[in-house]
């Protein structure tokens, strides 16, 4: 099933007008929302990021936020999704082709599910990465659908059999191409500013607020090249991704090479989470 607007279809009956401004220019905008046990998780920020992403770029949504929730979970329920993600998509809708906006837009949003398991081994296991230059433009704050640069260097990562690409504007650590990046010194968390260099994650605040209370040192504060690769601990966060360590950059051990301390008690907590979701009664 395929939500089209504010309606449930089935795939075979969904066409969207190859003068659609998503297709042709890549204006628009996304969210992708974690299910767990058929429960969304972070439903709410999720649709606070969104309106924030359409008002950045004067997207208008096609209808309330309340009503799209409701849809959404409409959605869950006709596919029967236990274990998954809905991938929702707004863009500024049908006209001819021309750079500036259309005198009368009208959005086209749509949005389906996916089966999906949790990345245990990864989370438990780590991942390999890559550093390269953070090559995408400069509102990385605003959830788009202008990834070319992200794709580019994911593919990179890809190439070197690697699972990310750790960007680096200057030489400043910013995020990963599909995920954020903290990295932990001496029991400190450290992590990019919630800035325009970087989009603020709906898990990255869950470490966060995981970290606050749990009395963890954090600091909202960029850091370098050298400091990532003299670092503990490094993660990376996401709503696929959840909690996931970094073993190897560059072909270079990070700490002792295995998940560390401070990784697996922010994955028992962010844990406790999902888990609460999961055993939710609605």
């Amino acid at each position: 099933m395929i939500l089209l607007q504010d309606k449930l279809f089935q795939r075979s009956e969904v066409h969207i007008d190859i003068e659609d401004r998503g297709f042709q220019f890549g204006d628009g905008i996304y969210e992708v929302i974690r299910v767990y046990n058929g429960k969304s998780f972070g439903m709410a920020e999720h649709m606070e990021r969104l309106e924030r992403s359409a008002k950045e770029i004067q997207i208008h949504l096609p209808y309330p936020i309340e009503l799209l929730v409701e849809r959404l979970n409409d959605l869950v329920r006709a596919t029967n999704l236990k274990d998954g993600q809905i991938y929702i998509q707004i863009t500024r809708g049908v006209f001819e082709r021309m750079h500036h906006f259309p005198i009368h837009p009208q959005s086209t949003l749509v949005a389906y599910t996916k089966e999906t398991v949790r990345p245990i081994d990864k989370m438990e296991n780590g991942i390999s990465a890559i550093t390269t230059e953070d090559i995408r433009w400069l509102r990385c704050d605003i959830k788009s659908l202008n990834l070319l640069g992200n794709v580019l260097c994911k593919q990179q990562a890809k190439e070197a059999n690697c699972e990310e690409a750790i960007l680096i504007r200057g030489n400043t650590v910013t995020e990963g191409s599909s995920t954020n990046v903290f990295i932990i010194k001496e029991g400190t968390l450290f992590t990019h500013p919630a800035n325009n260099y970087i989009l603020n994650g709906i898990t990255r605040n869950e470490i966060i607020q995981i970290a606050k209370s749990e009395y963890l040192p954090i600091k909202e504060e960029a850091f370098d090249k050298e400091m990532l690769l003299d670092a503990d601990e490094v993660i990376v966060t996401s709503t696929t991704m959840e909690i996931t360590p970094v073993t190897m950059i560059n072909d270079h051990q990070i700490g002792s090479g295995e998940r560390g301390p401070i990784t697996k008690k922010l994955q028992m907590k962010f844990n406790e989470k999902v888990e609460e979701v999961q055993n939710a009664t609605n």
